[in-house]
């Protein structure tokens, strides 16, 4: 038979796939010897088996009974025992951090009778009403799905009866009358009275808990998260300690150092008189954890001292909530802390400083996807703005957008291209579908623990929290700052989630200070310094190389500061744009032969010249020259277009005979499907010249480099190949084109020619091709589009939502590889290509070489380098640098 429970002091740190998170730790404190109220976790397993069942597993009940039996033994007390009753907390906690989409009730075991002996022991009848309120406000949201606008509203009526802003004014006979009106409520509108047995709330709450699994925020934020599915979460049942009883009580919640900067110091918020909730939901604004030590020295200090003993034990930065009551202090959770990308640079780099952690471990900590939020922009320093209020800096970065007041308007809005700006009072896991699609979230209450900043910080949203200045009016989309402006839905406001700062209008943005030191700028800024050393390191250990896509000069150059080794593909086709459509369009419409030279020769120099400068710019490094691949119809005018320019032209007597030629070039090369049609090697050998003259501008710009003294390395890409015989045809004219260029230049030019691979055929022949080929590109893009058989413009708008949502896949394969089919085509290639040429080089240049899990199989295939943008280059050499030393991507 399964064990489905297990007491806190049978687990540890390390059985999170069993005992969920919180448990797991609150396993490991308490075998530390911290402060942990006991209690007992109800595993994954028990979650995973009720919710295939759809019912309690058996023997569930009877284990669950034999630990409360055990926690009723320590503790004194007996579950709702009404005259000194034992009330426990019902709290979620999977396997990997999902803070705020899971349930949590508090108090369970209060009725109308143990109210009454809570009231007599504690000797404070406020308190004990209090309590049981808000164990009815929990149950009748978390368990009965009641709307908490019927509890949220009542209690306002009850605080403007009293004449107070907050619950705390709130006497011992307004909290009865609350209690009343909580129990009318539920009976209303869940169809049946809170019931009174305490097992039996015990059980309910247990199986809300296991329910919220698949609640649609948990499986929205899984989703977002890239959680797998499955994992199901635990139930901790702990003995309740207060922080409501009086103001010698209270909650917090702590890091052991900045989430927001990664500085070192004391950070956190505490709440006086409050429960654990109160402090995350932003109900009242907190104090800063310093501030501790002038209320409760004792207890300030212990936690400090807690804070260092969780760091030192765990090597990283720890998240803590707290609750002291009548001056004691307990634990109530801990866990590794999300961070922003900021802090977790300079946590890694501080830490392995400190010798808490070596450089290799420091390097698994960070991520690219964090680094790539360091790239993003920052407000203009230089730039004029207009302050509107000041909030606490709960997660950096630079947002501007439309100010809405409701999650639905934000994702309706952001669907029709809006940049947004989500503003609340504070945020409620309800509001997740809007804080996903916000550039940036802004709360006036909430601190930097709060709901909005939590999952702000884990999503990488630019978020302000507790901005005590706006008075927030979401029924009425508006904010007014106090003694100024009211700022409505729609009006464009900017936040700056590393000041805190909230600007009216749009204000402008710079280039991130990250950005400035890979472009060569010499910093002296802490995040700074802590990529950099951190970049070194993974250059240092890293074994793919990291190429850039690039198609002109500049591009070339900035890939180059940006650490490049080379262009994975520069594509040619871009140099037929602007202009130069025209010379391209007289290669088409040529009568015969002589026409076709005519034109040839005159895209001979510009496109020579092109290859000069990139080849200048990227001098002793190689540069894989992709030659032309899309068909010729997408450089002629849109047919519809030039149809109707046709007719007009001919109403009036006019007439085009160029317009004539192209219109019928362009019926003449119209294609069903032009990505299956004549694009690629195949318009190489019905049109040889094209790809003539692109050898010929590669091959002469390489001999005018040698001659000026450079170190040219070009490779000539044959894109679209299927067949060995299509590869050896174009490549056979190359060589002949270098023996002319060799001749009349009197230069040796050196070159490699290889090709893509984007075709399954390619892949799966891929030891025939090798015999011809002295490198393999992946064109990812294209295999993608043809191992799923769907063309990316066309598709991705229709029903990869629907698709993502029912888990056809979990990411776009366009967006990250997918491994098992196209990865397997990849694997393929890599094993048959080095069968029959074991120095076969290999490197993928579709834009999977800038994605973070991409980039990790890749190196696990053994390919030789990837490239991607420019822009992604630094996040690719970080990545392969973790990939080395077996880091999850």
């Amino acid at each position: 038979m399964s064990t489905y429970v297990f007491d806190f002091a049978q687990g540890n740190k390390d059985q999170k796939e069993l005992l969920g998170g919180k448990g797991a730790n609150l396993a490991e404190m308490t075998n530390l010897g911290l402060p942990v109220p006991p209690g007992f976790t109800i595993t994954t397993e028990a979650c995973n088996a009720y919710l295939r069942a759809q019912d309690l597993p058996d023997g569930l009940a009877e284990e669950i009974d034999e630990h409360l039996a055990r926690l009723e033994e320590a503790m004194g007390r007996r579950l709702g025992d009404p005259t000194d009753p034992l009330l426990v907390s019902v709290r979620s906690g999977a396997a990997h951090s999902m803070p705020g989409m899971m349930e949590t009730v508090l108090n369970v075991g209060l009725n109308d009778e143990s109210v009454h002996g809570l009231a007599t022991q504690s000797d404070d009848e406020r308190f004990a009403l209090d309590s049981y309120r808000r164990l009815l406000g929990m149950f009748g949201t978390t368990v009965l799905g009641l709307d908490d606008e019927l509890f949220s509203e009542e209690l306002d009526r009850a605080k403007d009866r009293r004449g107070t802003t907050d619950d705390l004014g709130l006497e011992a006979d307004d909290l009865r009358d609350l209690v009343e009106a909580y129990q009318k409520l539920i009976a209303e509108h869940a169809g049946r009275p809170f019931p009174q047995d305490p097992r039996e709330q015990l059980e309910l709450a247990m199986r809300a808990v296991f329910d919220s699994w698949n609640t649609d925020r948990a499986v929205l934020y899984r989703r977002q998260e890239r959680i797998p599915e499955g994992g199901g979460t635990a139930v901790n049942i702990q003995a309740m300690v207060f922080g409501n009883r009086g103001m010698d009580s209270g909650s917090g919640v702590a890091f052991t150092r900045d989430p927001a900067s990664g500085a070192q110091g004391e950070y956190g918020d505490y709440l006086q008189n409050a429960q654990g909730e109160d402090v995350v939901a932003g109900i009242r604004n907190t104090v800063a954890l310093a501030d501790l030590e002038e209320i409760d020295k004792s207890s300030h200090d212990g936690l400090l001292a807690i804070m260092k003993t969780l760091e030192d034990h765990y090597r990283d930065m720890c998240d803590i909530e707290f609750t002291i009551e009548r001056g004691k202090l307990w634990m109530l959770q801990t866990r590794v802390g999300k961070r922003t990308p900021e802090a977790a640079y300079r946590i890694a780099v501080g830490m392995a400083d400190e010798g808490l952690i070596d450089m290799d471990e420091a390097l698994g900590r960070v991520t690219g996807a964090q680094l790539a939020q360091l790239l993003f922009p920052r407000f203009d320093p230089a730039a004029e703005r207009t302050l509107l209020a000041k909030g606490m800096n709960a997660s950096p970065g630079a947002a501007v957008g439309k100010a809405v007041f409701d999650w639905d308007t934000a994702v309706e809005w952001a669907e029709q291209g809006e940049d947004v700006i989500l503003v609340r009072k504070e945020t409620s896991p309800d509001d997740l579908h809007g804080m996903m699609v916000a550039k940036g979230i802004l709360t006036s209450r909430g601190g930097k623990t709060s709901h909005a900043a939590v999952v702000a910080r884990g999503m990488g949203r630019t978020c302000v929290c507790g901005a005590e200045a706006l008075d927030v009016d979401a029924k009425s989309g508006q904010f007014t700052v106090r003694g100024g402006k009211t700022v409505r839905e729609g009006d464009v406001i900017s936040i700056d989630g590393s000041t805190g700062e909230v600007f009216d209008g749009a204000v402008p943005v710079a280039d991130s200070a990250v950005v400035r030191y890979f472009e060569g700028e010499q910093l002296d800024h802490p995040v700074v310094d802590a990529v950099r050393r951190l970049m070194e390191h993974a250059d240092g250990v890293r074994r793919l190389a990291v190429r850039a896509n690039a198609d002109t000069a500049p591009d070339a150059a900035r890939a180059r500061r940006f650490g490049a080794q080379g262009i994975g593909l520069c594509r040619t086709e871009h140099m037929f744009l602007g202009e130069r459509r025209e010379l391209v369009e007289n290669l088409i419409v040529a009568d015969d032969a002589k026409g076709q030279h005519k034109a040839l020769q005159a895209l001979l120099p510009l496109q020579r010249q092109d290859f000069t400068e990139i080849l200048e710019a990227m001098d002793g490094l190689p540069v894989t020259i992709r030659l032309i691949d899309p068909p010729l119809h997408e450089f002629l005018p849109d047919f519809t277009e030039l149809s109707v320019a046709m007719a007009l032209a001919d109403t009036r007597g006019h007439r085009k005979k160029r317009e004539r030629k192209l219109l019928e070039a362009v019926r003449r090369l119209h294609e069903q499907n032009p990505m299956l049609g004549l694009r690629g090697v195949r318009l190489g050998i019905v049109i040889p010249e094209l790809f003539t003259m692109q050898a010929r501008a590669i091959l002469e710009a390489t001999a005018a480099r040698l001659e000026q003294g450079g170190d040219p390395r070009p490779e000539i890409m044959i894109p679209l190949v299927a067949s060995v015989r299509e590869l050896e045809l174009v490549k056979r004219r190359i060589e002949e084109v270098a023996a002319v260029v060799e001749e009349e230049t009197g230069v040796n030019v050196s070159f490699r020619v290889g090709t893509m691979i984007e075709l399954p055929r390619a892949a799966l022949t891929a030891d025939q091709i090798a015999g011809a080929a002295e490198f393999f590109s992946f064109g990812t893009n294209d295999l993608t589009q043809m191992t799923w058989g769907f063309s990316r413009d066309d598709v991705e708008a229709s029903f990869f939502g629907p698709y993502l949502e029912q888990g056809v896949f979990p990411v776009s394969p366009f967006e990250s590889l997918d491994v098992e089919g196209v990865g397997a085509l990849v694997r393929t290639a890599v094993e048959k290509g080095r069968e029959v040429r074991p120095d076969l080089h290999l490197g993928i240049c579709g834009e999977h070489g800038g994605d973070p899990a991409s980039i990790h199989f890749f190196h696990e295939v053994g390919l030789d380098y990837v490239s991607c943008s420019p822009f992604r280059v630094p996040i690719a050499r970080l990545e392969a640098g973790r990939a080395a030393l077996g880091g999850a991507s």
